[in-house]
């Protein structure tokens, strides 16, 4: 990694890990600009909100008690909150500065949704894309490329904006990669993710087709090259298109795996998923093998949903995995 990479990291055996202070206060947004840079990609992170989720064996129902337990040193306060039994998560978005693109990673919640089947989501209201100018120095029109990792309600809600009686897309001048097989799944060809959510036909009107009508979309499928340094691969299994953007720069690696994993026991415990994956066997095989490629490669794992730093090194440990040091991003606002 890159020398203010290794002067920024801190290792999780190390008590001082404990509550890194990134989280700030629950359900708060960022109040600065968190950035780390991997060869000649500056990564900053915007959080739209952070704090309590729900249960823990809710959230991974495989992983048992005794797993979050073990780890509680690490675990809380960024993962889990001890006393009210509830797993913290974030919900963020990544901005890359790569070969003189800005690139958002997952867009987030959005306001103003219509999310009956989802409490936390339904008619939020935030400023997210104040946020975006403040902690990364981004307007709406700056940005060049949006990734969505997956067409889920809290990775494409801020890919539109209401305008009068519709929605628009809210980076007028971006290109919104979306993974073809997601696009087909929860499109109106098949019914909306097969009809078994309301949800996945709102979040497809509202989030999704707008931005098709625009010309904006392109839809990809098995890999795609952005850029010298940014790539996306098709990784399925939590939904049929979910994938994950590898950077290579210099010596630097990192993977943005998007909801492949939604808690670092996923990582001890890469067999087990979150209760939101549509095909788990598939999305057990496709972490295992994120996993190791990113020990084996020295690849920075970066979610989509961790608390905390965000973004951790992950180590063999025989067959299975432990986690590493985590990142830590220099305040530079």
């Amino acid at each position: 990694m890159s020398s203010e990479y290794e002067q920024g990291r801190q290792d999780v055996n190390s008590r001082q890990n404990r509550g890194n202070g990134q989280h700030g206060q629950h359900g708060q947004h960022a109040q600065s600009r968190q950035s780390i840079v991997l060869g000649d990609v500056e990564v900053t992170r915007v959080i739209e909100w952070q704090g309590p989720f729900g249960p823990p064996r809710s959230l991974v129902p495989d992983v048992g008690a005794e797993v979050w337990k073990e780890n509680e040193e690490w675990l809380s306060p960024d993962h889990w909150e001890v006393d009210g039994d509830r797993a913290v998560l974030a919900l963020q978005t990544w901005v890359l500065r790569s070969a003189g693109k800005t690139v958002l990673v997952d867009t987030g919640v959005g306001n103003g949704r219509e999310r009956p089947g989802s409490a936390l989501f339904h008619h939020r209201e935030g400023d997210f894309l104040g946020e975006l100018e403040r902690a990364a120095g981004v307007r709406p029109e700056d940005v060049d490329v949006v990734v969505n990792t997956h067409v889920h309600g809290d990775h494409v809600g801020w890919n539109t904006v209401a305008q009068d009686d519709g929605w628009v897309p809210a980076f007028p001048n971006a290109q919104y990669l979306v993974p073809a097989a997601d696009d087909h799944h929860f499109g109106p060809a098949n019914a909306y993710g097969g009809g078994a959510r309301e949800d996945d036909r709102l979040i497809y009107e509202d989030s999704i087709a707008p931005v098709h009508r625009t010309g904006q979309v392109v839809l990809w499928d098995g890999a795609h090259r952005i850029d010298e340094h940014l790539t996306l691969e098709s990784a399925p299994g939590h939904t049929p298109g979910s994938s994950v953007l590898r950077l290579a720069s210099g010596t630097d690696r990192a993977v943005f795996v998007g909801d492949l994993l939604h808690s670092p026991v996923q990582i001890l415990e890469p067999a087990c998923n979150s209760c939101f994956c549509l095909d788990p066997a598939q999305a057990a095989a496709s972490r295992r093998r994120i996993l190791e490629r990113a020990a084996d490669c020295s690849e920075l794992l970066v979610p989509a949903h961790f608390g905390g730093a965000g973004a951790v090194e992950v180590r063999r440990r025989g067959q299975d995995f432990t986690v590493g040091a985590w990142a830590s991003h220099r305040d530079v606002g």
